[in-house]
């Protein structure tokens, strides 16, 4: 089983000078020292407006930073919001290319659709039409990172011309694709669409047995078409974290901010009325501390011994990667890389000593499986090459134009072109 940081980039009221400055640089700090660490993945979300609960609006910076900082870490987005509203599938695929460029082939590319009222509402896009949104923009952005050039597409929810798509992404045919699933139904359909299961359901390993089971019996199963060119099949799972020698001390370090990750969320997307640039998140959280139930995502709180138990149970059900929510709340810097390097020295090693041999195994298990499901995937087809439509420069556009009006056609301050109609290229003067 391997193991990854995960980032909201929460940062509770009341906000002080120089707070985002510093809760970005320190969160760099942490990934390059998990880097060191041996720490295999590093995941951002994209969120916008969810003041407190996530700061994290434009991930690919954020994780473009952390390329340069690090060597072998993978750079996770934890998601990228696929709806066109949001990103254009262009631009995505773009940023993820160029991402994985500069990180040398590291990316993985999760994907989701967003569900925030905040977020929703300020982009315009219609919760009912979301899930669709999401299903064509992921598979038309993996096109585009594939095909040369992309053929273009006349969708419901957005539409383009012939392009090629460039730069093309190191990581052949793409990166690794995951969806963001928040209940049991959306595991099944990650299972269904050959992609990643990135899990933001907080359950206990009991519940995890029956979650991973069921994906990867879809995953073997016909009903398995995979949505992009690869199939991923990977169940990662997020828990809370906190590693210290005394389990007091690693609870009254970690609990908090992770207790307040679950109430922000609640805030935003369950129960909470928001007044942008307003509302406290935290004062409330305060008032509501003493009755909140703990989470069962609690289990990586604790000491060594307790974690290393917890995550052999996820082990054993077959979680493929446990992704900690250590930056919550008010967590502290210090305590949160303390924590890491305890983990990394006295839990860690074991399980990366299991890995590669239970790598191999779920590999050479599943590879009939995915070759039988790549054979149902119904796939784009190239055009020939006398069918890819030439894109006329715009200035040869206009001054065709402008030399059937019989009118001088003028390129910018201080520059003309004059256009004779049987040779719109033959003069040309500035």
């Amino acid at each position: 089983m391997q193991f990854g940081i995960f980032y909201e980039h929460q940062l509770p009221r009341p906000w002080v000078e120089g707070a985002e400055l510093k809760l970005f640089q320190e969160a760099l700090d942490q990934v390059e020292l998990a880097d060191r660490l041996g720490i295999d993945y590093a995941w951002e979300v994209e969120h916008h407006f969810l003041e407190e609960y996530s700061h994290s609006s434009a991930p690919e910076v954020f994780l473009a930073a952390c390329s340069q900082r690090t060597k072998r870490i993978r750079l996770g987005h934890g998601i990228v919001l696929m709806p066109p509203n949001y990103n254009h599938p262009a631009r995505v695929a773009e940023r993820i290319a160029t991402l994985d460029l500069v990180s040398a082939g590291r990316v993985e590319w999760g994907t989701g659709q967003g569900a925030s009222a905040a977020e929703l509402g300020g982009f315009a896009i219609d919760p009912d039409e979301r899930h669709a949104m999401w299903l064509e923009a992921t598979a038309e952005a993996a096109n585009m990172l594939v095909m040369n050039p992309y053929p273009g597409y006349q969708g419901k929810y957005f539409s383009m011309p012939c392009r090629n798509l460039v730069p093309k992404p190191v990581q052949k045919p793409h990166p690794p694709l995951w969806v963001a699933c928040s209940k049991r139904e959306t595991i099944h359909q990650a299972a269904r669409n050959g992609l990643g299961a990135l899990t933001f359901a907080f359950i206990d390993q009991s519940e995890a047995v029956k979650w991973v089971a069921e994906y990867y019996d879809i995953i073997k199963s016909d009903a398995c078409v995979p949505l992009g060119h690869a199939v991923n099949a990977n169940v990662a799972m997020v828990a809370g974290f906190s590693c210290h020698a005394d389990a007091e001390e690693a609870r009254r370090r970690g609990l908090d901010g992770f207790r307040f990750f679950g109430y922000a969320l609640g805030h935003h997307y369950i129960f909470g009325e928001h007044t942008p640039g307003r509302t406290s998140i935290w004062a409330s959280y305060e008032q509501a501390r003493d009755v909140l139930p703990v989470s069962p995502g609690a289990g990586g709180i604790g000491t060594p011994d307790e974690i290393a138990a917890n995550m052999r149970r996820f082990e054993e059900a077959g979680v493929d990667q446990v992704v900690f929510l250590q930056q919550g709340g008010n967590n502290e810097h210090a305590h949160i890389c303390a924590s890491l390097e305890l983990f990394a020295a006295s839990v860690m090693p074991a399980f990366k000593a299991r890995h590669a041999a239970r790598l191999a195994k779920k590999n050479a298990e599943l590879a009939p499986y995915i070759e039988r499901a790549l054979a149902r995937k119904t796939w784009r087809q190239p055009l020939a090459d006398g069918d890819i439509p030439p894109v006329v420069a715009l200035g040869r556009q206009q001054a065709q134009q402008e030399s059937v009006d019989g009118k001088t056609a003028n390129f910018g301050r201080g520059s003309e072109m004059q256009v004779p109609l049987e040779d719109p290229m033959k003069t040309v003067r500035t």
